[in-house]
């Protein structure tokens, strides 16, 4: 399947709210409240709720995004839709691998309570390039498990999500009622710690935040809810406050019916304290509750994470062919194997811990960039821009969301924020060194900034400028070396240029002979240079008077006709469009072919009696060259108004009614509608001859045979071309061909 594939809508709006809270609800309860006790004693339930409340206010941004623009990818595709390309890249590879990290912490934390729980005891397994503890060990399995779940899809995904988090809240429910059933206030007093006071309260909240991770991954799966304008905002708002009241709630019951000194620094605290107040049956319930809830959290990090990686694919961020959906199961199944593999990499060789606070800081990065992408969509007033849901108090709380999300990472270790400053590093390279060549879509501030250039700071532009992708330019190669002909094919090139709003390379390739070294050959370049020059001068002239971007070069070779498809290659051209004269010692269709088993891009060969693309002629028997030469001709026609002829030359056992069928099928599928069809039968090339009288261009492909055929018999092609009076562009596209096809034009 291509790269824009849609995914099923399998998730209703319980499953959807049970990604965000099973994702959140682990970490803050079962790891966490130990170390956030020993910092900031009963402030620590504060420092909950301020990180509830920072959340919500990214949350109601996500809300209004995923109303606006419900696609697979979450906060990565509104930041790479609103902000461009080099954001997204940041923030598709940050949620991403900062997931992948986070789910590897978790499956780890699955382990141990399984070792908990079954009192398993056996020391590290040495593997030689790795020891497995019996945590690690049983966490590999339980990834494999979860990644086998999230393979086979959404559906049943969500299902198992919807029973992991009903569990885990009723227990946590029963655990409470218990814990406010004997709370003694006294012991949160005094709430503020007096040695402290309220310093502690941000470094906490920057502690616990990883806790709220999930909420935005609801936004991953949009484009698989169901009724995403509803069931969206009550899922990634309702999750943020349920889960926010879930751990102030249970906090403050630990601190209330047990005294601070039991919590604080205590691993498995809310373990102990079931055992104190409940018994044993307390204490098996937190153990199973702990089971769940790292289930759960690393369940719901890989479904949102494999999502990701998906939308990076068709974005070009990464390679599409990570786009792939499987055609049973109807998931990105590529997707979900890569990030699999990176879990199972962490898991195996990370600092675990280290690299999920450093996912948390990730994390924060891009909720402040998801902020800034909200009010760009909002101030740009984007066409087709139509929120079902829309964020309060505009612009106050987007701007709040933006400056605490960014602000709380300064109060984590600052060797977390280094690791953070070089992943981001990375990532922008990525974008530059990589991603910046495929990519197609600009963001909207680029655009905005760009289509006001003359109204914004210098510096603004350049910067818009500079980091624009340029994947989705198309480039046009124009190799020119006779002057009489260069006003011709710059005028044909610009004009397919101009319809693809492309760019022309205009190209001078001076031959230097086998005998003198190319460097040696630079030296007399003076002597070519104003000859060059001024072919490229008046090349570039013709092109701009189409308005169409123009590059030139010059390129200094021993070879000649093979430096076109080196140079097309070097630079990436989608489209090469070169003459046909005496240098192809009248043979250029073989030549080609022979020299391009694999064309580097499709290629037009022109053969000049005066372009004039005011009728034009395309026979046409089907294939991928037809194809290409439809193309040119439908571009043609809406840049110079042509009238556009496509002739069929039916066979002796075809009817007239099948071969009008075909044609009209034929011109249909391939643009042409509104063309004048022509059906002839009996000499393919009299009937081409005949029709071509009333045209000044000649459309054909050039592989309607194949290499040992046009060896041993005269090419139809060539033949057409030394006898029609007009000029002819002869369309040969790229495309792998196997050995029997390049043979003898067999299909396989």
């Amino acid at each position: 399947m291509s790269g824009d594939e849609e995914l099923a809508k399998d998730l209703g709006p319980l499953a959807a709210l049970t990604i965000g809270v099973g994702t959140m609800i682990g970490a803050g309860i079962f790891v966490l409240p130990g170390e956030a006790v020993a910092r900031a004693g009963p402030l620590a339930a504060a420092a909950f709720v301020l990180g509830g409340g920072i959340a919500i206010l990214t949350a109601f941004s996500a809300s209004e995004l995923g109303t606006a623009m419900p696609r697979s990818g979450g906060a990565y595709f509104y930041v790479n839709r609103a902000l461009g390309p080099l954001f997204g890249s940041i923030a598709g590879w940050g949620n991403w691998i900062g997931l992948a990290f986070a789910s590897a912490f978790y499956v780890f934390g699955f382990g141990e309570y399984i070792v908990r729980m079954a009192g398993l005891s056996f020391g590290p397994i040495d593997l030689y390039v790795v020891s497995l503890s019996a945590a690690q060990l049983i966490g590999l399995v339980a990834a494999v498990a979860f990644i086998a779940v999230n393979y086979v899809g959404a559906k049943e995904t969500g299902r198992l999500q919807n029973a992991i988090v009903i569990t885990l809240v009723g227990i946590l429910a029963v655990f409470t009622a218990f814990g406010a059933w004997n709370a003694d206030l006294s012991t949160l007093r005094p709430i503020v710690p007096p040695d402290k006071g309220i310093t502690p309260l941000l470094p906490v909240t920057a502690l616990i935040f990883v806790s709220y991770l999930g909420f935005v991954q609801i936004t991953s799966v949009a484009e698989e809810i169901k009724e995403p304008g509803k069931n969206l905002p009550r899922a990634v708002i309702g999750s943020v406050v349920l889960v926010t009241a879930i751990y102030a709630l249970v906090l403050l019951a630990v601190l209330a019916a047990v005294p601070n000194e039991l919590v604080a620094n205590n691993d498995t605290a809310v373990v102990d304290v079931a055992s104190r107040l409940i018994g044993p049956i307390g204490a098996g319930a937190l153990l199973v509750g702990g089971l769940l809830a790292t289930a759960s959290s690393a369940n719901a990090s890989i479904l949102a994470s494999s999502r990701i990686n998906f939308a990076m694919g068709r974005d070009r961020i990464v390679s599409p062919e990570l786009n792939a959906i499987h055609p049973r199961f109807g998931t990105p199944y590529r997707s979900i194997a890569v990030t699999g593999a990176f879990i199972v990499l962490f898991l195996l060789f990370g600092d675990i811990q280290t690299l999920a606070t450093a996912g948390s800081v990730l994390h924060l990065i891009i909720y402040g960039l998801l902020n800034v992408a909200l009010i760009v969509m909002r101030e740009a007033d984007v066409e087709g821009y139509e929120p079902s849901y829309r964020v309060p108090l505009y612009p106050v709380t987007p701007i709040l969301g933006a400056i605490l999300s960014f602000a709380l990472i300064g109060f984590i270790e600052p060797i977390v924020i280094v690791l953070s400053v070089l992943f981001v590093l990375g990532a922008a390279l990525w974008y530059l060194l990589y991603a910046r060549g495929k990519t197609e879509k600009q963001g909207v501030l680029g655009e905005y900034v760009l289509r006001r250039a003359d109204e914004m700071p210098e510096p603004a532009v350049t910067a818009a400028t500079s980091v624009k992708p340029d994947g989705g330019t198309y480039r046009v190669m124009v190799p020119l070396a006779n002057p009489d002909h260069e006003k011709d094919l710059i005028t044909l090139g610009s004009a397919i240029a101009n319809r693809r709003d492309g760019t022309v390379i205009a190209t001078h390739i001076v031959q230097v002979p086998d005998q003198t070294p190319l460097e040696k050959g630079a030296e007399h370049v003076d002597q070519l240079s104003a000859e060059s020059e001024r072919l490229l001068e008046d090349a570039r002239e013709d092109a701009e008077t189409f308005d169409v971007d123009v590059e030139t070069k010059t390129i200094l070779s021993h070879r000649s006709f093979e430096e076109i498809f080196d140079a097309a290659r070097t630079n990436d051209v989608d489209i090469v469009v070169m003459g046909w004269g005496p240098g192809t010692h009248g043979r250029a269709e073989s030549r080609v072919d022979e020299l391009t088993q694999n064309l580097p891009c499709d290629v037009l060969v022109l053969k000049d009696r005066g372009f004039d693309a005011s009728r034009i002629l395309l026979p046409t028997a089907g294939g991928p060259d037809s194809e290409l030469g439809a193309a040119v001709a439908a571009m043609l026609r809406e840049e110079y108004d042509s009238d556009v002829s496509v002739l069929y030359v039916r066979d002796e056992d075809e009817s007239a009614d099948e071969a009008e069928r075909f044609l009209e099928e034929w011109a249909a599928e391939n643009g042409l509608e509104g063309a004048t069809l022509l059906v002839e039968s009996g000499d393919p090339e009299a009937a081409i001859e005949r029709a071509a009288a009333d045209h000044t261009t000649i459309i054909v492909g050039a592989t309607e045979r194949g290499l040992l055929t046009r060896l041993l018999r005269d090419s139809l092609v060539l033949d057409v071309i030394e006898d029609v009076d007009c000029s002819v562009l002869l369309a040969e596209k790229a495309r792998p061909r196997s050995l029997r096809e390049r043979l003898f034009g067999w299909r396989e």
